[in-house]
């Protein structure tokens, strides 16, 4: 009786539309997991900084980061500020034109955002395309400069965090070297 028992359900489990556990065909199954999941490794790849332009300067203690209003990522300011931090550089943010006379170096950015979905995730997000730092004195000499834009066809670190995004930048733009 046990035996017609689970005949029966188990021909009741396949004649079920919708998802299944079994796949008729396993191996197209199995490829395109794995394309996900490359997918996803390769969306939160690392950065790299570009286009580092670096004149030698005084060693960096202090910045002022020049806030900027149309730049509408919330991170990236905090994301600058703990960069800056990881190299023992105090900053501190202001509005646009608002940093006392005091400040002798002056951070400006600017970014592009884009809007996606990230893998694995049914909502839209935006995320950093590409970003430009610039260091300059308090007579508005450009001390260095450094960008990050995503890697052209596999778009190599989209969904990393700003952060992640920005180390690089930010390690060329007081170091002036591209790692």
């Amino acid at each position: 009786m046990k035996s017609f028992q689970f005949v029966l359900l188990a021909g009741a489990a396949c004649a079920l539309g919708g998802c299944s556990i079994v796949s008729p065909a396993p191996a197209l199954e199995l490829v395109k997991a794995t394309g996900a999941v490359a997918m996803s490794v390769i969306s939160t790849g690392p950065s790299s900084a570009k286009n580092t332009v670096y004149h030698e300067h005084k060693a960096l203690d202090a910045v002022c980061v020049e806030y900027n209003p149309l730049t509408p990522d919330p991170d990236i300011a905090p994301a600058l500020q703990a960069e800056l931090h990881n190299h023992e550089i105090d900053s501190r943010i202001y509005e646009e034109g608002g940093a006392p006379s005091s400040c002798k170096f002056r951070v400006t950015y600017t970014a592009n955002i884009e809007w996606g979905t990230p893998p694995f995730a049914s909502g839209y997000k935006s995320y950093i395309h590409d970003a430009t730092l610039t260091l300059r004195d308090e007579n508005g000499t450009v001390l260095s400069s450094s960008a990050y834009a995503l890697d052209g066809a596999f778009q190599m670190g989209k969904w990393s965090s700003s952060r992640s995004k920005l180390a690089p930048v930010v390690t060329a733009l007081v170091t002036g070297f591209d790692h």
